[in-house]
């Protein structure tokens, strides 16, 4: 019988106790024998719990006990989940995790710590939750080369752009619908909002894919606190939907990636991505365009994807990592988009002819200003227009890349 450890009774930890017990027998047979939790680490109190006899409030007793021979992080942040884990590496052990803070952070170098120890290091969960993303990347497309990832990889900044969208709600009244339901945090939704967790989520994806570490602060972020109702209103005019699109691309030029809202055509499938559902779009020189979709949370639904790492872990051990690994990265500078895009841009304080003026595009009136689609700019380009702008007493609103098919 396989003994393994779970570090971080929250949530997902919770989950995946019940996992394993309810389970049983399935993971059993995937694993190839069975899988008992023999530690439970959190500094909370559960005396009361019924299963309290399996609670520790250290590392050292699953460090010295040899039957353990998986711990799964579900502590989240790099505070004490990054030494446990180095630790547990370290000692030969293998680690699971569900923390996309730890892996875009540091999973280069875990990566390099547990095959160094013949171990494995998973984290399907880290992504997509319940949603495979991480292991048909590494194992399903591996014969081709991935040129672009997109995705919809935050399920509450898109559940809100649907209420947005179809309820015409404005930023705060979607955010705070989202907060009482339990989407969004409610004493700091930034992580969301703002776009932090899904530049963490393409991070991942993009180093994969890449094979080089792509660190989240290298991305250009941008969160949808400036979309308005009028925003997704015009952009439906257009033949869109407004989406917070995190992508990464790869080409002769290297590597680049960002997290912003986009208008996404009604043509590509991820337009039609709604409520708190995620999708990710695998473009690939072999197989053409892929895209994975589900759910990227829910207690049950993200604890089976890391039971059925732990299975991995105990099947295959490090041989995993001849195909889930990537490279150091020699840089970590600000990625700076060289492409050229077209864009909705809305202003206010001017009049739609002052902004064709100043763009060259055809403007039309806004609520508070003026709008227009430019023509296809490259970062430079835009920063003069904005410029421009305010040059002539005009405040640029927002900015929106429109996505190519």
């Amino acid at each position: 019988m396989a003994k393994i450890a779970i570090m971080g009774f929250g949530t997902v930890g919770s989950g995946v106790l019940e996992v394993v017990r309810r389970n049983g027998a399935q993971v059993a047979a995937h694993a190839g024998e069975p899988v008992e939790v023999k530690y439970i680490l959190d500094v909370r109190d559960f005396s009361a719990h019924p299963d309290a006899a399996l609670f520790v409030r250290e590392l050292a007793p699953i460090l010295a006990d040899g039957e353990v021979r998986v711990v799964v992080e579900t502590i989240g942040g790099v505070k004490f989940a990054y030494p446990y884990v180095r630790q547990c590496l370290e000692s030969g052990r293998s680690v699971v995790t569900s923390n996309k803070e730890l892996v875009a952070t540091h999973g280069d170098e875990l990566l390099a710590l547990a095959r160094a120890n013949g171990v494995a290091f998973l984290f399907e969960a880290s992504v997509g939750g319940g949603m495979p993303l991480i292991t048909p990347l590494y194992q399903s497309v591996a014969a081709n080369n991935v040129q672009r990832i997109l995705g919809i990889v935050n399920g509450t900044t898109n559940f809100m752009l649907d209420k947005m969208e179809k309820e015409g709600m404005e930023f705060f009244e979607a955010l705070a619908l989202a907060q009482k339901l339990g989407y969004a945090e409610t004493k700091d939704p930034s992580d969301d909002v703002d776009g932090p967790d899904a530049a963490r989520k393409i991070a991942i994806l993009a180093s994969i894919a890449f094979g080089r570490h792509v660190y989240p602060r290298q991305i250009p972020t941008e969160g949808i606190r400036r979309v308005t109702a009028e925003d997704i209103r015009l952009a439906a005019k257009l033949g869109c939907a407004v989406k917070l699109i995190a992508w990464a691309a790869q080409d002769a030029g290297g590597v680049c990636a960002g997290v912003q809202p986009m208008l996404v055509p009604h043509s590509n499938q991820l337009a039609h991505v709604n409520d708190v559902y995620n999708a990710v779009l695998l473009q690939a020189d072999l197989l053409g365009d892929v895209m994975l979709y589900g759910k990227g949370a829910g207690k049950l639904a993200t604890a089976s994807a890391v039971v059925a790492d732990v299975m991995d872990a105990l099947r295959y051990g490090s041989r995993v990592h001849t195909a889930l690994f990537w490279q150091p990265s020699e840089s970590d500078a600000r990625f700076t988009d060289a492409a050229r895009h077209a864009y909705y841009m809305r202003v206010q304080g001017l009049t739609p002819e002052v902004l064709s003026g100043l763009t060259g595009a055809e403007a039309h009136p806004a609520q508070s200003g003026a709008w227009c689609v430019t023509a296809p700019l490259d970062a430079a380009a835009l920063r003069d227009v904005c410029a421009a702008v305010q040059a002539a007493g005009g405040a640029p609103a927002i900015w929106m890349r429109l996505l190519n098919d």
